[in-house]
C-alpha cells in the first residue's frame, strides 16, 4: 500500500513539473531556443509516444511506423520516454541521413542490453563513432574482410547443403520457411568462418547455441526503463530485466571463453596431460 501511494505521489509530482516548465516556456517566449523538430503525432507527458508503440502496433512496428509516415511525412519525430527519435521512411530521406549527414547518425543507440552484451560497446557493431571504432575497423579490414575470398568454399558448401535440404522437403511436399532457412544459412557460414564449427546439427550444442541467440535477441529488443527513463533504471531490477541480462551475459562470456580455449589448444594437449 505504501509503495502504491509513493508511486502515485511521484507520478503526480512529475506531471506538475512538466506543466510548470511548459507554462514557464510559453510565458517567457523561449520557443525560439527549442530545436525545430519534424512533424509527428501528439505525445503524452512523461511517456511521450510509448503508448502508441505498445498498444497500436499489432501489425508489427514497421507497419505501425509506415502508417504514421503516411500522415506525417517521410521524416517524422517521435519521443519514447526521454529519448527523441527520428523516423525515416523514404529512399530520398534515407540517403540524406545515411550519406549526406552520415557522421551525425552513424553511432548506434546506447541501450542497456546491447551495451552489456558487447562488453560496454567494445565491439565493432555497437561501438560509437570514435577513434577506437576507426582502429577496430582497420583491424577488421586487414585481418578479416580482406580474406573473404578464402572462405568461398565454406559459403558454397553451406549453400549446397541448403539447396539439398529444400530439395528433400519439396519431394516430400513439405513447406519450407525461407526466412528461417536463410537465417540458418547465414548463421552457419558465420560460425564456420569465425568458430570453425557448425551448430546446425541436432544435439545439445545446437540447442545451447540457438538458445543463446534467441536470448540475446530478446535482450537487444527488450524493454528497459533505463533506456527511456534514465533516472528510473533501478526499476529494471524489480522487473527481472537486469537478472536476465546478467545471466545471458555470463552464458555468452563462458561460450566465448570455450572457443578461445579450443583455438589455443585445438587437440586438447592440456587435457591429455592432466589425465
Amino acid at each position: 500500500m505504501a509503495m502504491v501511494l509513493f508511486l502515485n505521489i511521484f507520478l503526480l509530482a512529475l506531471f506538475l513539473l512538466f506543466f510548470l516548465l511548459k507554462h514557464r516556456i510559453i510565458n517567457n517566449g523561449k520557443y525560439c531556443n527549442l530545436p525545430l523538430l519534424p512533424p509527428g503525432p501528439a505525445g503524452l507527458p512523461f511517456i511521450g509516444h510509448l503508448h502508441l508503440q505498445m498498444f497500436d502496433n499489432s501489425d508489427g512496428p514497421h507497419i505501425f511506423l509506415w502508417k504514421l509516415s503516411q500522415k506525417y511525412g517521410s521524416l517524422m519525430s517521435l519521443r519514447f520516454g526521454f529519448k527523441p527519435t527520428l523516423v525515416v521512411s523514404s529512399a530520398k530521406m534515407a540517403e540524406k541521413v545515411m550519406k549526406t549527414h552520415d557522421l551525425d547518425f552513424c553511432s548506434r543507440p546506447n541501450l542497456r542490453g546491447t551495451r552489456k552484451l558487447s562488453y560496454e560497446a567494445l565491439d565493432l557493431a555497437f561501438s560509437p563513432y570514435t577513434d577506437y571504432w576507426k582502429e577496430m575497423r582497420k583491424i577488421c579490414v586487414v585481418h578479416l574482410f580482406s580474406r573473404v575470398h578464402k572462405y568461398r568454399s565454406i559459403r558454397e558448401d553451406e549453400v549446397a547443403r541448403l539447396v539439398e535440404k529444400i530439395g528433400r522437403l519439396s519431394i516430400c511436399s513439405k513447406p519450407v520457411n525461407l526466412s528461417e532457412a536463410m537465417m540458418c544459412l547465414t548463421s552457419s557460414i558465420i560460425c564456420r568462418v569465425g568458430f570453425g564449427k557448425r551448430y546446425d546439427e541436432e544435439g545439445a550444442e545446437r540447442s545451447r547455441f540457438h538458445g543463446m541467440l534467441k536470448e540475446s535477441e530478446a535482450m537487444f529488443t527488450g524493454f528497459s526503463f533505463a533506456d527511456f527513463f534514465p533516472f528510473m533504471g533501478w526499476v529494471d531490477r524489480f522487473t527481472g530485466f537486469l537478472n536476465r541480462l546478467e545471466k545471458t551475459f555470463k552464458e555468452h562470456d563462458a561460450f566465448y571463453q570455450e572457443l578461445v580455449d579450443e583455438h589455443l589448444d585445438p587437440i586438447g594437449e592440456n587435457q591429455i596431460k592432466r589425465t
